[in-house]
């Protein structure tokens, strides 16, 4: 039947900031949807524990008087999340997550920040996955595609809805059914299992990851770096 048939699980944050490392959990989304239907939805949010930038509320919505009045501490909706996600890697269901590393590498800093057990730990030592993320596949299927990556635009591509964009649940469920358009579109991405499909990807990253570093340094920026690591960046893994 092939794995976008199947339960998937869509993910996302709206947080803080777009540092991974320092940025803090305002929402979270977890989402179940099978064969594009959702089934299941868990929602949380935070009160991060430091300013929410005015920039970061422009995007989402959530100011400091609301995830004050109406959030948990932060340590909780991390070890609830964690523990939701590392729950489905248990029964090998896939995670979609798009761009995946921002969204995985800034949950495993709150889980360090909080000395909270990290998502290898809650696996027993096994590697984070599998997970899908349709902004890596997309941009390994469709490499010379002109135009914007971001999930609006590529969910406008594949013709995914994508109601209420930068809402956690409205982009995880987005995100979800976006790796179910791409696998219809491409049947070589249906055929791989999810567990070939997550290390096709690692493969995929490291690939653009690469070429954007060589491309860098051919411009002048000789010390550039982009870390490649995927499905979180290399220092967080």
């Amino acid at each position: 039947m092939g794995w976008h048939r199947e339960l998937l699980i869509g993910f996302d944050l709206e947080t803080t900031g777009t540092d991974p490392r320092e940025a803090r959990i305002v929402t979270a989304a977890v989402i179940e949807v099978a064969d594009g239907e959702r089934r299941g939805h868990r929602a949380w949010l935070a009160d991060p524990g430091i300013p929410i930038p005015a920039g970061a509320t422009a995007v989402h919505g959530i100011t400091d008087a609301r995830a004050a009045a109406e959030g948990s501490p932060p340590d909780r909706v991390a070890d609830a999340v964690a523990e939701a996600l590392t729950g489905y890697w248990r029964a090998g269901v896939p995670v979609v997550a798009y761009n995946a590393p921002f969204d995985l590498t800034l949950l495993a800093a709150e889980l360090r920040r909080h000395r909270l057990p990290s998502l290898a730990e809650r696996l027993g030592g096994a590697p984070v996955g599998p997970v899908i993320d349709p902004l890596t596949v997309d941009r390994a299927v469709d490499r010379y595609r002109k135009g914007s990556r971001r999930l609006s635009a590529v969910c406008a591509e594949y013709g995914v809805a994508l109601e209420e964009a930068h809402d956690a649940s409205a982009d995880a469920l987005a995100a979800a059914r976006l790796a179910r358009a791409i696998a219809l579109r491409h049947p070589k991405v249906a055929a791989l299992g999810p567990a070939a499909l997550h290390e096709r990807q690692i493969a995929w990253a490291a690939e653009r990851a690469a070429d954007f570093q060589a491309y860098l340094r051919r411009k002048g920026e000789r010390g550039a770096v982009v870390d490649g690591g995927w499905p979180l960046h290399a220092e967080a893994a």
